[in-house]
């Protein structure tokens, strides 16, 4: 039986249509294609791959099924259904761009969407059609996408999917840092298929007694962008590498249908032969900007500035407007101020010890985790607007802001 050695889980047994999916070129393409981006310049260990995580996810999905048939859960469902959950979660990432999420900020393509031709058409669909079922792949994307009518669609996509539990148990454990403490084997555990009141079908839940593993992940979640994800060192890179290939854009380049095609060494390698420049240059000899201001989402309220991650040419514009007031020129001031994340979102019933089913969502639940106050004050200390410059130079928040037209 064929085993993959992980230095998270161990042994990773992938074996029949999972291994031939596995050796597609879609998905090898992901040993190519680092998890964390550009964090290897803080924390040189994060040189891990999405083909990697791709295995984790699919390893935490059998572990789960495997408990589900163990309990007749999978019983009531169709004969295939296991298997096309499995494959989702090993497929689940086959989409992303070089450098992670990055380029969605500039207006690419989301990666989930990125990934439907890919599932549903040439040798990957094959295979799916052909070991799973005739309907096998848009059944898979469907989960991907978080709008399939399984039971199991919590598994994928969702505010516990499996996906979760391995990018924060490994991305903690290729930083080396001690913030992606999850009890997993309590988690998953504690999942369970109720009938849930709100969707009006079966779901995956979670019993009640095993909410303080949910915290767990919660508190990893927000531990992980607060130190790494959005650590000024890590969005000082992104930012760069985001005027980068939104320049090569713009002159012709590069073409943005060819960027999904591209490991991280190859888009690089494209930019150097077609667009050399100093920008370039200072990411690969990690000269990287510096911070000229900074201020917490805590100190921006009632202040709107969603769209500089939204609308990539205002933001362009405020960028260059910044440089040229600071006497620097066009590229050389970038502003950042991370996409928004439902860091600690959730929505997801809970089996209670008296057998009812109650939903823990945004709002809060009796008894349990007051979301509402916990999430707005982690998540507000943990997201930074942050102006980078190629010198050191110094600005002050009002007057960014005002250039910012808040």
């Amino acid at each position: 039986m064929p085993f993959i050695r992980d230095p998270l889980w161990n042994n990773i047994r992938i074996d029949g249509p999972f291994l031939r999916l596995a050796d597609t070129p879609v998905v090898q393409r992901l040993r190519y294609v680092r998890q964390l981006g550009l964090a290897h310049l803080v924390y040189p260990g994060a040189t891990h791959s999405r083909f990697e995580h791709a295995l984790g996810a699919f390893h935490l999905a059998n572990r789960t099924l495997r408990r589900f048939q163990e309990a007749g859960v999978l019983d009531r469902m169709a004969p295939d259904e296991a298997a096309v959950v499995a494959a989702a979660a090993l497929l689940h990432d086959v989409g992303h761009y070089p450098f992670s999420h990055a380029l969605e900020e500039i207006g690419a393509m989301h990666h989930e969407a990125v990934a439907e031709p890919m599932i549903t058409g040439g040798e990957v669909a094959a295979i799916l059609r052909s070991e799973i079922a005739a309907d096998a792949p848009e059944r898979v994307f469907a989960l991907m996408r978080g709008e399939s009518d399984s039971p199991l669609q919590g598994l994928i996509s969702g505010s516990l999917d499996l996906d979760k539990t391995d990018y924060l148990k490994r991305d903690a454990l290729m930083c080396g840092v001690p913030y992606g403490e999850i009890d997993v084997d309590r988690l998953l555990h504690a999942l369970v298929i109720v009938e849930d009141p709100h969707l009006g079908h079966a779901a995956v839940g979670v019993l009640e007694k095993a909410l303080s593993a949910l915290e767990s992940l919660l508190f990893a979640k927000y531990q992980m962008y607060r130190n790494v994800y959005w650590h000024h060192a890590v969005r000082s890179p992104t930012a760069m590498y985001k005027r980068l290939v939104d320049d090569a854009l713009r002159a012709g380049a590069l073409q943005s249908s060819e960027l999904v095609a591209h490991t991280d060494e190859g888009l690089l390698h494209a930019l150097r032969a077609r667009t050399p420049g100093a920008l370039l240059d200072a990411i690969l000899s990690r000269r990287l900007y510096k911070r000229a201001m900074e201020c917490p989402a805590a100190e921006l309220d009632g202040i709107d500035l969603e769209w500089i991650a939204e609308d990539r040419e205002r933001a362009r514009r405020a960028e260059d407007a910044l440089a040229a007031l600071l006497g620097l020129a066009p590229g050389d001031v970038l502003i950042d101020y991370p996409q928004k994340e439902q860091m600690l979102g959730l929505d997801i019933p809970v089996l209670t010890r008296d057998g009812r089913v109650e939903r823990l969502t945004s709002e809060g639940m009796a008894g349990a985790i007051n979301l509402p106050v916990l999430a707005d004050q982690l998540y507000r200390s943990a997201r930074w607007l942050r102006v980078f410059t190629v010198r050191r130079v110094s600005i002050g928040k009002e007057e960014v802001l005002r250039m910012l037209g808040a």
